[in-house]
């Protein structure tokens, strides 16, 4: 067993032997505890585990269905554990669309959270500000860029500059799950069940969009339910699909799968606006 199992049994007081392992992710490691009681918990380990409670805690707030923050201790994190199964029918997907909605449909101040965070290895600035453009291109791009070689963050570098001409100046701040694709969506009998590893932020309600497409095709039905969208999203869904490259662009290439839908790759966006 691990140091992280045994740490998770000194807090809980459940034997090693009633632990089984969820995942091990590249930052997390995450457990199953079957109590005394016939309960099940969930433990997780991470370097910020109070900002993912408190995300999972803001995204209840809103409505959204989230795991139950059970407790924080000695860095094990003690969340519900959801009941899925993992069938995301076309029914599943109009509730996703509906619940993303009312999600995006709740509104900040500004954009940005109060605190940063990290990402795998890229540690995002999330200064709370009026101006999105900026956001997006210095908070976002810019960071991801930097994990690639120089001749791409040189290209990112200029379509940063170009934002102003491509971006909304002012999208309504819409409170962002922030890492959105179906291994976080928890689905069963036809609804969504539950949100889970948030990288919560407000921004433009697209971004989220942008995400669960890179790596899905989500169906017409829960673009129906989600409702209308802005002229000219298909453009940014590319766009805001670049922040979500935060690994060199030739593993994202082999990555992200081929469409034929009319959507843009991100790759191919950076060529064309940025003039590479």
């Amino acid at each position: 067993m691990s140091a992280f199992s045994r740490r998770v049994a000194d807090v809980t007081g459940v034997a090693e032997t009633e632990l089984e392992s969820l995942a091990a992710e590249s930052v997390s490691e995450v457990l199953l505890l079957r109590r005394a009681t016939g309960a099940l918990t969930v433990a997780k380990s991470g370097p910020a585990l109070g900002a993912e409670a408190r995300m999972l805690r803001e995204l209840a707030g809103a409505g959204l269905p989230a795991p139950l923050v059970e407790g924080e201790h000695d860095g094990v994190l003690l969340l519900e554990h959801i009941e899925n199964d993992g069938v995301f029918s076309s029914r599943a997907w109009a509730d996703i669309g509906t619940r993303l909605r009312r999600l995006h449909d709740h509104r900040g101040e500004t954009y940005g959270w109060p605190t940063d965070y990290a990402i795998g290895t890229v540690t995002f600035d999330n200064r709370e500000g009026s101006d999105w453009p900026r956001f997006w291109g210095e908070q976002r791009l810019v960071a991801t860029a930097s994990l690639l070689d120089r001749p791409w963050r040189e290209r990112v570098d200029r379509l940063v500059g170009r934002l102003r001409d491509l971006l909304p100046e002012a999208p309504p701040p819409a409170l962002l799950h922030g890492d959105l694709w179906t291994g976080n969506m928890l689905v069963r009998d036809g609804r969504l069940v539950a949100l889970v590893d948030p990288a919560c932020y407000y921004g433009d309600g697209e971004v989220d969009l942008a995400m669960l497409d890179l790596f899905c095709s989500p169906p017409d039905c829960f673009y129906d339910a989600y409702g209308p969208l802005e002229p000219g999203w298909r453009d940014r869904n590319a766009l805001y699909r670049l922040y979500h490259a935060d690994e060199p662009f030739e593993s994202l290439r082999r990555r992200i799968p081929r469409r034929r839908d009319g959507h843009r790759s991100p790759l191919r966006v950076v060529n064309h606006q940025a003039g590479g």
